[in-house]
Formats: structure tokens, C-alpha cells, sequence
């Protein structure tokens, strides 16, 4: 196989088998794409819905249909030219009782085999956890629940094998802390809860394992183990190890080996030790598979990509042995490069407005790292500090630094933190690093008021020595491992500090336009200017030209469609804040929700309004309706517990979900509510049309500039989904089989219709792989030049021209112009070309005499003498064009 030419993400899970994913092959293989790009394929845990709670790293999940299924996708892939790509996840696995080696360290302890796979702290400072591991599983306290029953001893009569049963599941005994001399079936009765002296036994009994029960509420303060973000069900795993590396990535070594998969996606490599020498690692042991590889299947190399969420300007590290990263930072840019940048102020004065709330977005994340450190990574924190009071100790220069002073400076250092996290190894940090380093030591000494000079700006500067990656002068054995201790936890930490803080946290309590609160994207860049956003084009080809490029994802927090609908605001935003404020006055109740969430609300019904639905569908009860409601409450309560404004997921505020409920609710029970519904549902369908603009910029731009493109599963019609597990919604393919037969089989349908149902967009991804497929080296080699448009409507349009040995590629995409475009999406393309004339682009002249077509109609493309195109002309049916030239 070759490198992939253009992937489909399938999510898996026993709904959506390996065995219906092949059901689908010749639709993908129709459509164009070169690789299915699986969920995680390991064995999860039973019902599992996506797969990253892996109990079993060596056995393909038997609730997708076993390896027998994989074969049998490989094989109808490989028959129509497909390639498998998938979704690894190295950091972590479910701490689930079903876990083999989970289970063994909780029977075992210390002592297990698998107690160094994951990464476990068995000498933490509290006493009653040395050689234990905290369990943090029960629903009360533990007192409590031993008290009630919750807990009992059970002993299986075929095995005679002692197990703790709890309201949460079945946990190991250790054998050797039964009583001895007591026959197996009389150790229920002994340990029975109801009677004092069997609940004393039994807490004695409990005390003697390797694991200490506690309530769910301990492990942000107490957990002695690396968690997944701040998720107790899933355990750290050190793959930095080489043992554990090996048994990690047997079974997708062994699959590439035989040519059942093409290449890996690598999870939340972020979590990882040191993510630098762990790709490195994965690159030699692939090289060795890949040689066994069969000649059928015979590749240069594997494809590898990795999840990683990259900040403006920020790049990933040029030390990684990768293709490069999944997608979001090009979806993130996209998006930002359909906003208009002059609505960012008067939209963002509407919203602090309604919030209450004039602080600056940066000061907000403060706030919420803050907060996130303080409450939900407090035992990591305070394990940092440890490290790092060690460190001090060891050295009479810095003994004198107290645990608390250590602590207060770290959590500003760690609240100012730049970036997910930085790689010190190799010897230390790279120039990305020191440039993040720097300034997080300036917003950190803001932060602490540390004048120059002060004990904080002098622990401040200490810490960031401590954490530089680099060995202690003079070189000191212990200082050294202690100095490894600090930076590993230091790193490990960033990430999930980040993520919680940023898309967990502010992205749902931060909302001026939700379309740019997304996964990669940040506050402090609302729009991006063309010449920003090429730069960021030109960068990623030069050093990564097979990324990934996304506009949705199995994480995105709104459909890649709801997004460019809602960027279309940003053309309209004294108008949009004109209709937002009606509807928030005719809104009932007054209080609970707030007015800020009230008009998070607002935005999503507009976003998410199916492209196919009438307003006067509001008019009369409705099933379909009624489940679409539904959507948008489950939507608001994950959003509403995500902002830990007015409730949370850790402590819920009942009345306070109840009545936003409760509005939600009355959109479709109360006339006032139905006649509100139908005014917004007017309002999004008039701005529908605008929206598919913008839709059909960024999925060109996805298919066409460098890089892999990545299609979500289903987002080939129209994708209005909402944050998951909305977006995991299964798939109509029968709807997607039709539109593609008529794609393939007629003229381009553009009527009004075609638009409505997504038929056109689904066309536009066919007719724009097709051309990647006939000519593969000009879209994976060829350069990429923006070129210039000149005319009254320059601003608005966007062209870039990719050539490869006489093969040439005209890209052109509208950009803050849908409203004006929105013609070609009502079934009348000439009114909307109209807004063309007299705008043209230049082709440089050794292409310019080339015989040019439309990729999209197949239709001749009228180039001037002089090389001059106009846009009137090659914008005639469709906003967008992708036009192709082939020179002998």
C-alpha cells in the first residue's frame, strides 16, 4: 500500500462492528478515499461505545467480531484498493476489574507482574496507601457503605475463589488475607455486613488488601496513580518501559506485519513519558515489521499520526518520527479563517453583557486552571510538589525552600502554562520549549506579583532550572533521578490541566460565538487573516505534507456544518444581536438559566437546525422534533456540568438543570415556546443557505491544499451533530448509498433540493477525491502558491494554484461572502455569480497556456491570453472550484 490518499474515520463499537464497516467498503471505495481509519480495535470494556477503555492490548475486541472480522475487512479492503489505519492508545487502560493485569495488581500488589505496567506510586505520603492502590469506586462514604451492605464477601462455589462484590462491580481477595482453617463456603457467613462482628471482620478483611476502597469524592485529592485527565475508571500505563511498550504493541506490530493494517494513529501522546523516544522506538520496531510485510502489501513505511493539540504558533516537535497530527489544528484554522475579525468586538461586548463577566478570555483560563488544579488535580499538584521539595532537600543551596512556598509558585507557573506541555529530553529542552518556558515564567511572576529580585521570582526561576531537562552540574546520581522524577510528573500533568481548563471549562462558560469554541481552537484567536492562515499551509506542507486535515472529529463539540453556519454570524453580528435579544426577552422564566446560558442556547438551536426542516414544523407536535429537543438538552446539561458555573458534574445543582430543562422543554409544549421556537427556526433556516457556503469553502480547502484529508463517518451530508455522544449518532448509509449513485452516475445536481439534503456537498467530496485519485503525486507533492485576486470583490476570495511536473491545480473558495452567495444554494447560481464580476485571478504564465477543466462538471475552463481567469466564470455553478490542467 501506498501512503493514504484521503481517510474515512469509522467508529466501532458492537453496534458498528468490523463486520458492518466492511458491509460499507465499496461505498467508501465509490467515494474515494484510500484508508478506513479505525476506533481502537483492542479488546474494551463490555458495552464500550468508542473503544479507549482498553481491558486487553493483545486480542482484537470480540464485540466487534475478533481478529476473524479484521481479516475479513482487511481482505474486502485490500480487494477494492483500501488500506486500515488504527487508533492505538498507549497511555492508558480501563482500571477495571476485567482488566487482567489490573485485576492481578489488585490481587497481588507489589508483587504482581503487571504492578511496574502501570504508572502506580506505592510509597505515597499517607500511611494507610503505602503498597496499596486507592481505589476510588464506591457511590458514598466507605464507612457508610460498609455500614449499609454495599460491600459483601462472595465466594464463587465452582472455584472456591473469594471476591468483593460492591454496587460498582467484583473485586480479587487476596488469598493470603483470608482466615485460615475456614472452609470456603462458610467465609460469606464470617464476613456477613448485617451483623456487627461480620462487618468488623469484614472491614479487617478489607484492610488486609492490596487496594483501599474509598469514595469516589477521595480521588482528586488522594488518587497515588496516574489517571486519564482526571477519569478514576482509566490507570496511567509506562509504556516508556520497554516490557510494557512491548506488550502494548504486540498484537498492532504483528497486524502490521501481516499486512492487516497500514498505519497507527497514536492517542493522547501528551500522556506519554517522552513522547520523542517512544516514536522513535515505534519507528524501528515498525521498520522490522514492515520488512516482513507480504509483497502484496510491500509499503516504505508505515503511516503514523498522532493526536496532539497544537496552540497558535506552536508546532509540533521536529525530533518526532511521524507523518504528523490528526487534523484539529487545521480545523481549527479553517474555521478561524471564515470568521469575520470585526465581529469579534461587538460580540464579544454583547456577551460580557449577558455574562456579568468584562474579564479578559486569558484571565478567565487562569481562573480555571486555577480551579482545575485546586480541586481536580490536587493529588498530581501536590505529588509535583513533592518531587520537587525533594529535589530542594538534597542541596544546602535550596533546602530552605518550603513545601508550601515550592507549591505556591509551581501552581502559578502551572496556571500560566502556554502550551499542553513541553518535551524536555534528549538532554533537555528544544527551542519551542524555551520559548514556552520563558514565557510562563512572565505570566507566572504577573501572576505572583514577583518583582525581580523577590523569593518568588527567585524560586521561580529555580523551578524552571529543576524542570529544564537538563542533568545537575556538578553530576549527582540521586539529583538526577529526582530532577527525572519532577519533570515527568511536570509533564504529564500540563496536558490534562490544559485540556480540563480550556476545552472542558472555558470553551462552555466562554461564548461570544460558539463556532470557534472548539477542540484546538482558543479564545485569544477569533478570526485568522488569509495570509496567516497560508503561512500555516506553506509550514505544514514543507514539514509534515501527509498530516492529517480534519473539519470533524469523534471529539468536536458541533458538527463541522453547525460550526460554518454559526461562523456566517460573523457577517451579521448588529443584526444577530438584534434577533438574540428579542428572543432572550421572550424566553420564560427569568433567573435559572442564566442569561448567558440562555443565550449558549440560542446559538445552538440555530446552529443545529436541520437543513431540511421548514419553520412551520414548530406549529404542530412532532416526534422528530421531540427527539431533536432531546438532543439539544442532553447538549446543554454535558454543557452546563463542563462550565461548573451554576452546577457541575461533581456537585449538580438539580433545580438549576431542572429549569433549563424546563426551557428547553417549553419550545415545544407551550404556544409562547412554540412560537419562540418557529422565530429562531425562521431565522436559521433563512441563514441555512449562507452556512452551506462556508460548508462547501472548508470542505474544498480539506480535499484540495496539503496534507491527508480526513472525512468523519456520515459527515459527507450535511453534519449538524453536537458534542459526543451526539456525534457518534449511528449512520444513515442507505440515504449516503443513493446520493453517491447519483453523484457517480449524472450531471452535478445543484437544484435547491440538492442543497437542503446535503446531496451537493457529498458530490463535492466525490468529484474532488476522484481528482486526488487519477492524480495522486500533484495533490501529495505538489507545491501550493496563493495566488492573488484582483477586482471589487479581491477581499472575499481565496486561490491557491499546486503544481507537480506538468500537473497543475486551481483552487479557488469564497471567504466572508456566503450571505452574498447564498443564491447558489437556493437553485440560482447566476444571481450569486453576479457578485463575481469583474473579479479575476492571474495564472503565472508557464501554466497559464495549459488546457484547463472543472474538476467538479468536467467542463473547460476559460483562461485569457495573458492568463487572466474570472472568477464569474469558474464560480458558475458552484461558490467553490477545483480546477485541473495536465500539460504533456
Amino acid at each position: 500500500m501506498s501512503a493514504p490518499r484521503a481517510t474515512v474515520r469509522l467508529q466501532l463499537h458492537a453496534g458498528y462492528t468490523l463486520d458492518d464497516a466492511r458491509a460499507h467498503v465499496d461505498y467508501y471505495a465509490d467515494l474515494g478515499v484510500s484508508h478506513l481509519y479505525l476506533s481502537p480495535i483492542t479488546r474494551a470494556r463490555a458495552g464500550s461505545t468508542h473503544g479507549y477503555d482498553v481491558i486487553d492490548h493483545a486480542t482484537v475486541n470480540p464485540e466487534l467480531g475478533g481478529e476473524p472480522a479484521l481479516r475479513r475487512l482487511a481482505q474486502a479492503a485490500r480487494r477494492r484498493g483500501l488500506g486500515l489505519i488504527a487508533d492505538i492508545v498507549p497511555n492508558h487502560m480501563a482500571a477495571d476489574p476485567a482488566n487482567p493485569w489490573w485485576r492481578d495488581v489488585l490481587a497481588r500488589g507489589e508483587a504482581s507482574a503487571w504492578s511496574r505496567h502501570f504508572d502506580i506510586d506505592w510509597q505515597p505520603p499517607d500511611p494507610a496507601l503505602r503498597g496499596k492502590v486507592l481505589l476510588p469506586v464506591l457511590a458514598e462514604p466507605y464507612g457508610d457503605a460498609l455500614a449499609n451492605g454495599s460491600l459483601r464477601l462472595l465466594v464463587d462455589p465452582a472455584s472456591d475463589q473469594a471476591e468483593l462484590e460492591t454496587p460498582g462491580g467484583r473485586y480479587p481477595v487476596a488469598s493470603a488475607s483470608l482466615p485460615r482453617g475456614v472452609a470456603a463456603q462458610d467465609l460469606a457467613a464470617l464476613h456477613d455486613p448485617s451483623t456487627q462482628t461480620g462487618c468488623e471482620r469484614l472491614h479487617a478483611l478489607l484492610e488486609r488488601q492490596h487496594y483501599r476502597l474509598a469514595w469516589w469524592r477521595t480521588a482528586p485529592d488522594q488518587i497515588n496513580w496516574r489517571r486519564f485527565f482526571e477519569i478514576s475508571e482509566l490507570v496511567g500505563v509506562r509504556v516508556e518501559d520497554e516490557g510494557v511498550f512491548d506488550a502494548v504493541h504486540a498484537l498492532a506490530l504483528r497486524l502490521y506485519a501481516e499486512g492487516i493494517l497500514d498505519g497507527l494513529r497514536i492517542d493522547h501522546i501528551d500522556g506519554l513519558a517522552s513522547p520523542g523516544a517512544y516514536l522513535r522506538r515505534l519507528d524501528r520496531r515498525l521498520a522490522v515489521a514492515g520488512a516482513a510485510r507480504p509483497a502484496a502489501c510491500a509499503q516504505a513505511q508505515a503511516y503514523v499520526v498522532v493526536e496532539k493539540i497544537l496552540a497558535p504558533g506552536e508546532v509540533p516537535d521536529p525530533r518526532w518520527r511521524m507523518d504528523g497530527t490528526t487534523g484539529y489544528d487545521f480545523m481549527d484554522q479553517v474555521g478561524a479563517l471564515l470568521h469575520a475579525p470585526a465581529a469579534e468586538a461587538p460580540l464579544q461586548a454583547f456577551w460580557q453583557d449577558l455574562s456579568g463577566d468584562k474579564r479578559p478570555a486569558r484571565t478567565q483560563l487562569v481562573a480555571a486552571r486555577r480551579r482545575m488544579l485546586t480541586r481536580h488535580f490536587a493529588a498530581e499538584r501536590l505529588a509535583l510538589v513533592r518531587s520537587l521539595e525533594r529535589i530542594a532537600r538534597l542541596d544546602a543551596r535550596s533546602r530552605d525552600w518550603s513545601a508550601n512556598a515550592i507549591d505556591r509558585v509551581l501552581s502559578a507557573l502551572l496556571a500560566a502554562f502556554p502550551v499542553y506541555r513541553s518535551y524536555a529530553e534528549d538532554g533537555g529542552r528544544g527551542a519551542a520549549d524555551r520559548r514556552a518556558c520563558r514565557l510562563a515564567r512572565r505570566r507566572a511572576a504577573v501572576l505572583l506579583a514577583a518583582r525581580p529580585g523577590s523569593a518568588d521570582a527567585t524560586l521561580l526561576a529555580q523551578l524552571d532550572r529543576w524542570l529544564d531537562g537538563a542533568d545537575p552540574q556538578p553530576p549527582d546520581a540521586r539529583a538526577s533521578e529526582a530532577r527525572a522524577l519532577a519533570l515527568r510528573r511536570f509533564q504529564q500533568l500540563t496536558p490534562p490541566l490544559a485540556a480540563k481548563s480550556l476545552e472542558d471549562t472555558l470553551l462552555y462558560r466562554y461564548g461570544p460565538l460558539l463556532s470557534r469554541n472548539e477542540v484546538g481552537a482558543t479564545p485569544d484567536e477569533f478570526a485568522l487573516a488569509p495570509e496567516a492562515f497560508d503561512a500555516r499551509v506553506r509550514a505544514r506542507a514543507l514539514a509534515y505534507p501527509r498530516a492529517m486535515l480534519a473539519t470533524a472529529t469523534h471529539d468536536h463539540k458541533r458538527g463541522e456544518d453547525t460550526r460554518a453556519r454559526l461562523a456566517v454570524l460573523s457577517e451579521m453580528p448588529q443584526a444577530w444581536r438584534e434577533a438574540a435579544t428579542r428572543w432572550l426577552q421572550a424566553m420564560p422564566g427569568r433567573g435559572a438559566p442564566s442569561a448567558a446560558d440562555r443565550y449558549l442556547l440560542l446559538q445552538t438551536l440555530v446552529g443545529a437546525w436541520p437543513a431540511d426542516w421548514d419553520a412551520d414544523r414548530c406549529a404542530r407536535p412532532d416526534a422528530a422534533l421531540a427527539q431533536w429537543l432531546e438532543r439539544i438538552a442532553e447538549w446543554q446539561l454535558k454543557a452546563l456540568r463542563e462550565a461548573k458555573l451554576h452546577t457541575s458534574w461533581t456537585d449538580p445543582d438539580p433545580a438549576y438543570e431542572a429549569a433549563a430543562r424546563a426551557l428547553v422543554g417549553s419550545l415545544q409544549d407551550a404556544p409562547a415556546g412554540r412560537a419562540l421556537l418557529g422565530a429562531i427556526a425562521g431565522f436559521a433556516s433563512g441563514l441555512a443557505p449562507a452556512g452551506m457556503i462556508n460548508s462547501l469553502a472548508q470542505t474544498l480547502l480539506r480535499n484540495t491544499l496539503p496534507g491527508v484529508p480526513d472525512l468523519y463517518q456520515g459527515t459527507e451530508l450535511w453534519d449538524f451533530s453536537l458534542v459526543d455522544p451526539d456525534n457518534r449518532r449511528p449512520v444513515d448509509y442507505a440515504r449516503r448509498d443513493a446520493a453517491l449513485a447519483r453523484a457517480r452516475s449524472a450531471e452535478a445536481d445543484l437544484s435547491a433540493s440538492a442543497w437542503r439534503d446535503g446531496s451537493v456537498k457529498l458530490m463535492l467530496i466525490q468529484r474532488l477525491l476522484a481528482a486526488r485519485a487519477r492524480l495522486p503525486a500533484l495533490f501529495a507533492e505538489g507545491n501550493c502558491v496563493a495566488l492573488p485576486v484582483h477586482g471589487p470583490r479581491a477581499g472575499h476570495a481565496l486561490a491557491w494554484l499546486r503544481r507537480h511536473e506538468g500537473l497543475s491545480a486551481l483552487i479557488v473558495a469564497p471567504r466572508l461572502s456566503a450571505l452574498a452567495l447564498s443564491g447558489y444554494a437556493a437553485g440560482q447560481p447566476a444571481q450569486a455569480r453576479g457578485y463575481w464580476e469583474n473579479t479575476t485571478l492571474r495564472l503565472p504564465a508557464p501554466v497559464a497556456g495549459g488546457a484547463w477543466h472543472d474538476a467538479v462538471h468536467g467542463r473547460r475552463t476559460h483562461v485569457s491570453a495573458d492568463g487572466s481567469v474570472a472568477l464569474a466564470d469558474v464560480l458558475r455553478e458552484l461558490p467553490v472550484a477545483l480546477c485541473l490542467s495536465v500539460r504533456s
